[in-house]
């Protein structure tokens, strides 16, 4: 029955869940007020909106206690001197899962249901946790909690489990990329968080981004680091401290995620090597020659900086790099998309002349590379998403759905890509998932042809089809500057 329980957890939307009542006051309610009011709804959450029905916040018991009595405020002060403005909002058609990832990833405790612009009701973070006692999803609530890197390391060990369990389960491959994605973020921040807490505040403001696939949110269980550091431009004589700061933050938080067991990057694509911490004005330079410059090695150098994400720091130090990368998109840039499709063309699917799985010989097994048979659809997505300036969906699936949206693939073909990626995604999770699990062995993205059932074979021959067809279609539409 408990299995039963956590199942539900990925089919049950929020409509489907009893909202509690939303208590509100104006921001001008004295807090002594809002707490009496707060006592007679016996509600331990009171929302503050404004004479125009727009929600500006929050207060909970534990507002009351941190901020109020421990400071011993004044409690005719108003309200809104108090409240919390992390206000998140969600539909009611919107999947459980969803919104507890949503609420981790905002940091959010409350979120408020919004039914067509009608607020509903609110739920609490706990709420939906403990209706899931079962769930993989309550584990990132002990990740959250952690007390330091050791526990962390303890932590990121059992998620090969909590993919197995997903994965038999039938959950598919995408949700349990998003929640292996939200492990490793909550990790990232615990780790960023007690450096900070170490070195001191950081001297600017900054953004620690991700790249590659944690940059899409398709992190698989072989993972090493992708990441960088932007922050604001500072004057000249702040600039080698500042710099100096950054360097040494993103040295102690390599080690740390090393340790935990997100290894080291082989190509130092990492915020350690002083190419890749830098002031907001040298990424946008570095972008913009990135793309005018266009030069055949840079595009798959590159190509993972067009996958990027912050995970902690000044979210509108993102917004400024990706608004003036999707200005540089807009400009006449041939020979830039040429490269990347030249990109999405090096890999070929693993398929024989005679259409059988091409493998290669690894400790006597016959075995075939899984990562790269996925690469094309990933480096597809990437060129068509880039030529459509869709700068700001990161996640190779959101990617094709939106293309699709854009009537640049059918519907057909659209649900062809997506099929096809997650289907390979899920026996890559499958495969690591075991090989960790079950042979306490390191996990790779070999997977062996004898251990594969028949069905697996026929769908994967026919998944490497429809990847050569799209191939096809790339180089029929660069043909005339593709050699």
């Amino acid at each position: 029955m408990e299995d039963k329980l956590a199942d539900q957890i990925y089919t049950a939307r929020i409509g489907d869940i009893a909202f509690k009542k939303i208590v509100s006051c104006s921001p001008d309610t004295p807090i002594f007020e809002a707490a009496i009011k707060m006592a007679e709804h016996k509600t331990s959450c009171l929302f503050i909106k404004n004479g125009q029905d727009t929600y500006l916040g929050f207060v909970t018991d534990i507002t009351l206690r941190d901020d109020v009595i421990a400071r011993q405020l004044d409690t005719n002060l108003p309200i809104d001197a108090v409240m919390d403005t992390n206000i998140v909002t969600i539909s009611p058609e919107a999947y459980v899962y969803e919104a507890i990832l949503m609420m981790f990833s905002k940091k959010s405790r409350y979120l408020l249901v919004n039914d067509n612009g009608n607020y509903v009701g609110f739920l609490s973070r706990n709420r939906l946790l403990s209706e899931q006692a079962e769930s993989p999803l309550v584990f990132i609530q002990s990740v959250k909690s952690a007390v330091n890197t050791a526990d962390l390391k303890l932590k990121w060990q059992k998620v090969p489990n909590i993919v197995a369990q997903l994965l038999a389960r039938g959950v598919h491959a995408k949700i349990v990329n998003e929640v292996v994605t939200t492990i490793a973020d909550t990790i990232s921040f615990k780790i960023i968080e007690e450096v900070i807490a170490k070195l001191g505040p950081p001297p600017a403001k900054f953004v620690f981004m991700v790249l590659g696939s944690e940059g899409r949110k398709e992190l698989s269980l072989k993972t090493d680091q992708d990441n960088a550091i932007i922050y604001e431009d500072t004057s000249e004589d702040n600039r080698a401290a500042v710099r100096s700061y950054f360097l040494d933050l993103a040295t102690q938080v390599s080690d740390k995620l090393n340790f935990v067991g997100f290894v080291y990057c082989d190509g130092d694509y990492m915020a350690t090597n002083p190419n890749w911490t830098h002031s907001l004005s040298h990424w946008k330079y570095n972008y913009k020659n990135w793309i005018e410059e266009a030069l055949p090695e840079a595009a798959v150098k590159f190509a993972a900086f067009f996958d990027c994400r912050a995970i902690y720091g000044d979210l509108e130090i993102m917004q400024s790099l990706r608004s003036f990368v999707d200005e540089e998109l807009q400009k006449p840039i041939e020979k830039f998309y040429v490269y990347l499709a030249k990109n999405a063309l090096l890999y070929e699917p693993p398929l024989t002349y005679f259409r059988n799985i091409r493998t290669q010989k690894i400790h006597k097994k016959e075995v075939f590379d899984i990562k790269t048979a996925m690469t094309p659809i990933v480096d597809l997505a990437r060129v068509y998403a880039l030529q459509n300036r869709i700068f700001q969906k990161e996640n190779t699936g959101e990617r094709l759905k939106a293309l699709k949206e854009l009537g640049v693939f059918s519907e057909a073909q659209y649900n062809e890509l997506s099929q096809s990626y997650y289907y390979l995604m899920g026996l890559r999770l499958k495969h690591q998932a075991n090989l960790i699990v079950n042979d306490q062995a390191a996990p790779n993205n070999f997977i062996e042809i004898d251990a594969l059932t028949k069905i697996e074979k026929v769908t994967l021959i026919e998944i490497f089809k429809i990847i050569q067809n799209f191939q096809s279609g790339i180089r029929m539409k660069f043909t005339n500057t593709l050699g």
